[in-house]
């Protein structure tokens, strides 16, 4: 005798709909409707200038993590770590930069695929370069991020998106600085003491 055959559980009874597809509900380089005082035009502009840096500041925080696994010499112990703290600074600033540009009704590039498609720092090697090789091409990447960010704050800033200007001002121009310093600090020619 076969036994009863179970009732399927019932609708919302903890079992995940799992494989779910549907249709993509916004497209990116559009904008939803927010009323925030600030024009369709605007916002647009802010949003595509935002997600500009949001990229290359994603490939940033890549390239401090892939230079913190790989860094070598002497200076290994305390590079190390520095390169970890500056990279946690730029996934910091990942985040608000894309939250900045959900708060304006766009949407934030997020998928790694894409970022590499929109993203102006050039890719590195795959392997492992010299200590200087790595500091100057962080530094590099950061000339272009300040660059951007400060071109994009002042235009924005003459839009009348003043948040845009104070995040891109305050955050990511004051954190690319400070992290700018000691990176080239690195880099200086100390002379051998000799007894």
């Amino acid at each position: 005798m076969k036994p009863a055959p179970t009732t399927a559980p019932p609708r919302g009874g903890g079992q995940p709909l799992l494989h779910q597809t549907g249709e993509e509900i916004q497209a990116f380089g559009t904008l939803k409707q927010l009323p925030l005082g600030l024009g369709h035009d605007t916002r647009m502009y802010a949003c595509q200038r935002l997600n500009q840096v949001l990229a290359d500041t994603q490939i940033l925080y890549s390239l401090y993590k892939k230079h913190h696994w790989l860094v070598r010499g002497a200076t290994f112990y305390s590079l190390h770590l520095m390169l970890d703290k500056h990279a946690q600074e730029q996934l910091a600033l990942v985040d608000t930069l894309a939250e900045r540009v959900q708060s304006l009704g766009g949407v934030a590039v997020a998928d790694p695929r894409h970022v590499a498609e929109l993203t102006s720092v050039p890719r590195p090697p795959n392997g492992v370069e010299k200590v200087p090789v790595m500091l100057s091409r962080l530094l590099d990447a950061h000339e272009r991020i300040l660059t951007d960010a400060r071109d994009a704050a002042a235009r924005l800033s003459a839009e009348g998106d003043e948040g845009s200007n104070d995040l891109l001002v305050s955050q990511v121009v004051r954190t690319g600085e400070a992290q700018v310093w000691f990176l080239a600090e690195h880099l200086v020619e100390t002379p051998l003491v000799r007894a």
